[in-house]
Parts: C-alpha cells; structure tokens; sequence
C-alpha cells in the first residue's frame, strides 16, 4: 500500500487581532500555539486551509 503524502505545519504567529475566521482555520488545522507542529495529509482541503492562514503558518513536506 503506498504511502499517503504529508505535510509538516508549524505555526509561526499569533492569530491574535485577525478575523475569527483565521483563527478557526487555525484550531482546525490543530494549531493553536506558536510552535505547535502537526503533520496532516496533503489533500486539497488542508492545501486550502494553509493558504487562508498561510502569513501565521510554515509548511514543510514531510514526504
């Protein structure tokens, strides 16, 4: 069975004083802390997901 594609997300900024809509983006993806990390399936869901918050986020693929 060949392996699902990942990505590594990192939040990097405070969703502090943006749109609660950010903010939501942000719990639902996992984050909710600077630094905090989490690996998610690439899918075009999450893909659009980081691109709405992609200012607080940094994404490496983790293959």
């Amino acid at each position: 069975m060949a392996k699902k594609p990942t990505l590594t997300v990192t939040q990097t900024a405070s969703p502090i004083g943006r749109p609660g809509d950010q903010l939501a983006t942000l719990k639902g993806l996992g984050l909710n802390k600077i630094r905090r990390t989490r690996v998610l399936e690439d899918t075009p869901a999450v893909r659009g997901m980081i691109n709405k918050v992609s200012h607080l986020v940094r994404v490496e693929d983790a293959g």
